[in-house]
């Protein structure tokens, strides 16, 4: 039997991709014999790392730096994309959190804040992604074809006290996303969006380590009692960006555990 997942023909860009859960999207892209994965990071030396690991593996892969919520620094990783593989059939908006520099003051209560503060979440988290769909989405219409998807948060969907800004950016990235793939169905191009809870990045695995009666407390709130893994998140993007997919769009898909149950 043919394998549904294969992703021979497609070149993936996924942003954030050089750690934790972009690094495995990647990976898992890769693995299933994508022609090629551009690895996008903010710092250029983790995503070099990845991309070295994915050719490793015998995969084929490149490292390529920007700022996914400035809009001149995506063109220009556009550019040297487009120059190597020629076109961009996959899109994963992975870059996320508070972004590549965040602001000291972003844990600050926003009302005590302004728009300098709210930035760090609305720039990665939404900007980002129109940033990235808007440069991925003419050579998509073009090819008639393409597969797009966005990482969100829990946050979005349950609402977490201290996270209004990003809680908001995610829920307008999940919004986005079903317009773009109102938009763009014509063109046989899907987009879909992925929530995800609390991940086992090493930052988190540390703080529950350190906390134990902390960590029983966050866990009570999931069905499946331990954080997501990266490679949770890879599969369910593996098989949206993938021919099993094809007659999916404008759908939001949590890999969380069951903190929260799908609408």
């Amino acid at each position: 039997m043919e394998n549904i997942l294969n992703m021979k023909g497609k070149v993936a860009l996924v942003t954030g991709a050089g750690q934790n859960v972009g690094r495995e999207i990647a990976r898992y892209i890769a693995a299933h014999e994508a022609d090629g994965v551009i690895v996008n990071d903010y710092v250029l030396d983790r995503a070099q790392t990845v991309a070295d690991e994915i050719k490793a593996e015998g995969g084929n892969a490149i490292a390529l730096q920007a700022d996914v919520s400035n809009h001149a620094s995506v063109e220009a990783m556009y550019a040297k994309a487009f120059a190597h593989y020629g076109r961009v059939d996959v899109l994963v908006n992975n870059a996320g959190n508070a972004g590549a520099t965040p602001n000291p003051a972003a844990r600050t209560p926003f009302y005590e804040t302004g728009p300098e503060v709210w930035k760090t979440w609305i720039g990665v988290n939404f900007d980002g992604v129109i940033n990235c769909t808007a440069l991925a989405l003419p050579g998509m219409i073009e090819r008639k074809r393409g597969k797009i998807v966005t990482i969100i948060s829990d946050a979005s969907r349950f609402g977490d006290a201290g996270l209004e800004i990003y809680a908001g950016a995610k829920a307008g990235a999940a919004g986005f996303m079903r317009s773009v793939a109102r938009g763009m169905g014509r063109y046989n191009i899907t987009a879909n969006s992925v929530v995800i809870a609390t991940m086992a990045t090493p930052q988190i695995e540390a703080r529950l380590a350190a906390d134990p009666e902390r960590a029983k407390r966050m866990l009570e709130k999931y069905i499946i009692r331990r954080p997501g893994r990266p490679s949770d998140v890879a599969a369910m993007v593996l098989f949206l960006v993938s021919g099993a997919s094809d007659y999916i769009t404008g759908q939001v898909y949590p890999v969380n555990g069951g903190f929260t149950f799908a609408l």
